[in-house]
């Protein structure tokens, strides 16, 4: 009886030992290998931009304001047109301007009489002392008073400028060819010299567009202002068009901002289409340095873990991660700086479940069911 329970237990020690292993087994298989999509890195032309905000504004532009006081008592433009340098643009109150110039052309005049008197006693003296019919001190008095006059013509002369100039300021003329904006002032408005605007003009084209760099790219603007090419700078609208003229350095500020460390740069335009308006806002886009033929790979290759970014390479049945440096979208690929060459295969499709190291096999990658799990690769 003692010898059947051993043989019993014996048996059943073999069945689970049995079990064990063969689960065992079951738990250190190795996985099947993934299927994956595979493609060949490539190398391309790639012409990319960096973006600066800007802001578009007129190269020349000038606040209109009265030098002489009075009141406004003719407007000679309409808003918003284009007026050529020299047109009369408004006219303030002209009489008393008239009036003092042509007292000041008489007091010229006068004086002007009263030095050729002078002149004439001067000569008329002088002839009488050499014949000593009259006493030296009259002749001294006589090129004294005539000297006066002469002084006299001179004082006239320079009030008649001034008063030539304030009728001249009663007209304000355009002092360049520009573009005019809505009038500030009225019909008998009055005018304060230096203090009350008028208006103001400005310069279409060409026009400037202002950007703000980083000190670190002054050395790169100073370049580009002397070898610049078509496709250096280009402009994006508000809108998200491009502008269809090629711009160049105009100006770089004097300085750099002590608080910011940042310095202002002006390019210039052509605008001949009157599409570029003063004040618009607008993209600037600087041609990279690093264009050129560059490695591209579709950017849904890419994975990203803590900010650092990965492909996985494939080395025959293998995959290997590998860390990239990455360059500017374009469309649908991205510019790889560093860490492939060209020639590498790159696993596109099927890599999410991978580990650097793990199987692969070249193949369809499992696609989502409806209950969002993998389904089963094909055969």
């Amino acid at each position: 009886m003692k010898n059947k329970y051993i043989y019993c237990i014996a048996a059943l020690s073999l069945i689970i030992f049995a079990s064990c292993k063969s689960k065992s087994g079951k738990q250190n298989a190795a996985p099947p290998p993934t299927p994956v999509s595979v493609a060949e890195v490539k190398k391309a032309d790639a012409l990319y931009y960096d973006k600066y905000q800007g802001q578009v504004i007129a190269l020349n532009s000038v606040e209109l304001r009265s030098q002489v006081a009075g009141f406004i008592t003719g407007i000679f433009f309409k808003e918003g047109e284009v007026v050529t340098k020299g047109t009369p643009l408004y006219e303030i109150d002209r009489r008393k301007f008239v009036a003092a110039y042509e007292q000041a052309k008489a007091n010229v005049a006068s004086a002007n009489a009263n030095l050729v008197k002078a002149q004439k006693d001067v000569d008329r003296y002088n002839m009488l002392l050499k014949n000593d019919a009259v006493a030296r001190q009259t002749v001294d008095q006589a090129v004294a008073a005539y000297a006066t006059s002469k002084s006299q013509v001179q004082v006239a002369q320079a009030g008649l400028a001034s008063a030539a100039t304030d009728l001249s300021y009663a007209t304000i003329k355009a002092p360049f060819t520009g573009r005019i904006g809505i009038s500030q002032v009225k019909l008998g408005a009055q005018v304060t010299p230096g203090t009350t605007l008028l208006n103001t003009i400005s310069t279409g084209n060409p026009i400037g567009v202002d950007v703000v760099i980083n000190e670190q790219d002054i050395n790169r603007f100073y370049k580009l202002q002397n070898h610049s090419t078509d496709t250096t700078f280009k402009l994006q609208l508000s809108d998200g068009t491009l502008y269809n003229k090629t711009g160049k350095v105009f100006a770089i500020d004097r300085g750099i901002s002590g608080n910011t460390g940042t310095i202002k740069v002006r390019i210039q335009f052509n605008n001949d289409k009157d599409v570029l308006k003063d004040g618009m806002s607008c993209v600037l886009q600087v041609l990279n340095d690093d264009s050129g033929n560059r490695i591209q790979i579709p950017y849904k290759a890419i994975t990203e873990q803590m900010g650092e970014f990965f492909v996985f390479v494939s080395k025959d049945t293998v995959a290997e991660q590998r860390k990239v440096t990455l360059g500017p979208r374009i469309q649908s690929n991205v510019v790889i700086m560093n860490g492939l060459q060209a020639g590498d295969k790159i696993i596109t499709e099927g890599f999410q479940r991978l580990r650097d190291g793990g199987k692969i096999t070249l193949g369809a990658p499992p696609t989502a069911g409806k209950d969002g799990k993998a389904a089963p690769a094909r055969k």
